[in-house]
């Protein structure tokens, strides 16, 4: 079945709702078994759009979706929100449970998201916001604990802003060739999905958007992602599998992912994973891709309050310009952390619970990374458990020779620790191996130890000013 918008009525002025016009074609195709929604050139205005199994939406180059602002029209549906099961506002385009969907084509997919930015500005600076949809939704959710004990919100107000796209629950989905931007929360959110190919797509949000990631895999298994661009404000492409005892009772990870040939350009992150890993995290490989002026390169982050795991993960030839830090591995990341709980003290050893966290088998090679701003690697464990194998082959990390670059924190630790051109710091790992590493910095050593044990150097080469390659401090070997 093959269904043009057009023919039910729809139209690409910018100014006509075409929603049902568009739920119109879309149930054509489910009453036929399945069929392609086909959109022509044109600005189609729209609500929320429902999904259904067998479909391909087809998209065409000149065609855009344009989503409506008016939070009423997104009723409460099941998702996940940041690493929670829970209610929350409908993500745009939805789909849950299906199977054999695909969007396709070179058209844009744009969510309008100023006027959720502007409420969530509005929450952060303290002021109150309520509106009927999250009256419901906090009724949905009272299952929960306060918000501000399980870090689902900061404030009273059920305002879980939505994704652009959210895929829950599904099995074979395809993207390529499209443009997914403005989103009023995460870009493209996969969840519990199986068997997910992402092909030539562009992950677009301004450079200020709130929690604006690019492309979150969140307990997901079989996923590729090849030749996409990303352009966002937040993390460019985000690893995750639920947060604390809720994504441990779930206890689903992502696993079996391969990423090529992607470009990430801004955004907080170019390859995050965490830090909502409590369903663990595996079985990652990376490879040629280009992350050009991103925070951080490579990201691992994890803390004593999510357990289970991340590894055995291989990032190969990755190039990075302007970065803060190329590589950040951190057991001890101090956002969604409660103090009753959880000792923050870097230095004292607690209990190996379900709660602590474990990062191991971890091997990146053949990077380059220029105009570093920070510190060349930040890899820092837990005292109770340490990082563990992390292999670093045929690397060049080259910081910025701009004498008043001030650098920063190359992640995010209890007590901040700021870096400015500096190497690689290193704290609470059990075997590290460098092989050919050249580390250019512009103060300090190529490499500070403090509680590591494991080491081996060959062919660890510095070039800088400082009269010393190495730091070594207490509790090394």
């Amino acid at each position: 079945m093959f269904c043009n918008i057009t023919d039910f009525g729809a139209k690409g002025d910018s100014i006509t709702d075409n929603t049902e016009f568009i739920a119109s074609a879309i149930k054509r195709c489910a009453d036929s078994g399945g069929g392609t929604v086909y959109i022509p050139a044109g600005t189609y205005l729209t609500g929320p759009i429902l999904l259904v199994s067998q479909l391909t939406i087809y998209i065409e180059s000149g065609a855009k979706l344009v989503f409506k602002d008016d939070f009423s029209i997104y009723p409460p549906v099941k998702t996940r929100w940041s690493g929670y099961e829970c209610y929350g506002f409908s993500p745009l385009l939805y789909g849950n449970s299906l199977t054999n969907v695909s969007i396709l084509g070179a058209g844009r997919i744009d969510g309008h998201g100023g006027a959720w930015w502007e409420v969530h500005h509005l929450l952060r600076k303290g002021e109150e916001y309520d509106h009927p949809q999250t009256k419901k939704i906090a009724e949905l959710n009272t299952f929960l604990t306060e918000p501000k004990n399980t870090n689902l919100v900061e404030w009273s107000s059920q305002f879980l802003r939505p994704p652009l796209l959210q895929m829950y629950d599904c099995n074979s989905v395809t993207l390529d060739g499209i443009t997914l931007e403005n989103s009023p929360f995460w870009n493209t959110h996969f969840v519990y999905c199986n068997n997910v190919t992402i092909h030539n797509v562009k992950f677009k949000n301004p450079s200020d958007t709130p929690n604006g990631d690019g492309l979150d895999i969140d307990s997901c298994s079989n996923v590729r992602v090849s030749d996409c661009h990303f352009d966002v404000g937040d993390d460019c492409l985000a690893f995750k599998s639920g947060i604390n005892e809720d994504g441990r009772r779930i206890g689903k990870p992502t696993e079996n992912v391969t990423v090529t040939n992607c470009t990430m350009q801004n955004g907080h992150g170019g390859i995050v994973m965490g830090s909502e890993n409590s369903g663990g995290i595996r079985n990652i490989a990376v490879s040629n891709s280009m992350f050009i002026g991103t925070d951080r390169g490579i990201r691992i982050k994890t803390n004593r309050a999510r357990g289970s795991y991340i590894r055995d993960i291989l990032i190969n030839n990755i190039y990075m310009d302007s970065v803060l830090c190329p590589l950040a591995i951190n057991s001890f990341y101090r956002h969604g952390v409660d103090k009753n709980d959880y000792s923050l003290n870097d230095a004292t050893v607690i209990k190996v619970t379900d709660k602590t966290p474990r990062i191991e088998n971890i091997h990146v090679s053949n990077v380059t990374a220029r105009n570093c701003r920070s510190a060349a690697g930040f890899i820092y464990g837990l005292p109770e458990m340490y990082v563990k194998d992390i292999t670093l082959r045929h690397i060049l990390f080259e910081m910025t020779t701009n004498p008043d670059e001030k650098g920063g924190e190359p992640d995010m630790v209890k007590e901040p620790l700021f870096m400015a051109g500096e190497g690689v710091y290193c704290k609470y790992v059990d075997g590290i191996e460098f092989h050919r590493v050249r580390i250019e910095t512009r103060q300090g050593p190529a490499l500070h130890l403090e509680n590591v044990i494991n080491v081996e150097l060959d062919h660890l080469i510095m070039k800088s000013k400082p009269k010393y390659s190495y730091s070594y401090s207490q509790g090394c070997s």
